[in-house]
């Protein structure tokens, strides 16, 4: 390649610029300039749509960011500190516990109420009771990964149906 041909400044990020040298015939004249735009790849027009539709529901996904969030740092508490499922698993109880509280505090009027009420117990228990096991023997440990999976489905389905009820 020709010395005159090549680019001798720095040139922007996805952009290809082509200089032109001067025609011998037009002496006075500026070089042709031509910056032709590099195209992005399929891949990253497709991962750009996936990232702003789920920017656009963030709220929405909310469980299930929770849920992926949960299993990389149980997986981590698991290699770190195995024993941390000791603490862990009497925070299992909670969720029963709270739904004691509440309904002797504010009873239930209505069996939607306290079908709910019952959903969100069992849910908050079996999420942490799966935190404890996972904690102590790793979230891929047998039925593990399948409990996680549908706990986060059951977490990503409740929360769907609050937000258009309410």
């Amino acid at each position: 390649m020709s010395s005159r041909t090549r680019t001798r400044a720095a040139k922007a990020a996805g952009v290809t610029t082509v200089r032109l040298p001067r025609q011998r015939g037009r002496r006075a004249a500026d070089p042709f300039v031509i910056v032709v735009p590099e195209r992005p790849s399929l891949t990253r027009q497709a991962l750009s749509g996936l990232a702003l539709i789920v920017w656009n529901h963030r709220r929405a996904l909310a469980p299930l960011a929770l849920g992926l969030l949960a299993f990389p740092l149980v997986a981590l508490l698991h290699v770190l500190a195995w024993w941390s499922a000791f603490l862990l698993a009497p925070a299992a109880v909670g969720p029963a516990l709270w739904l004691a509280i509440v309904q002797r505090r504010r009873p239930a009027g209505g069996k939607a109420v306290w079908g709910w009420r019952i959903a969100l117990a069992v849910l908050g228990t079996s999420g942490l009771a799966w935190a404890a096991l996972a904690a102590g023997f790793g979230p891929l440990a047998g039925p593990l990964e399948l409990v996680w999976l549908l706990n986060l489905i059951a977490a990503q389905t409740a929360w769907l149906i609050v937000r258009r009820t309410h």
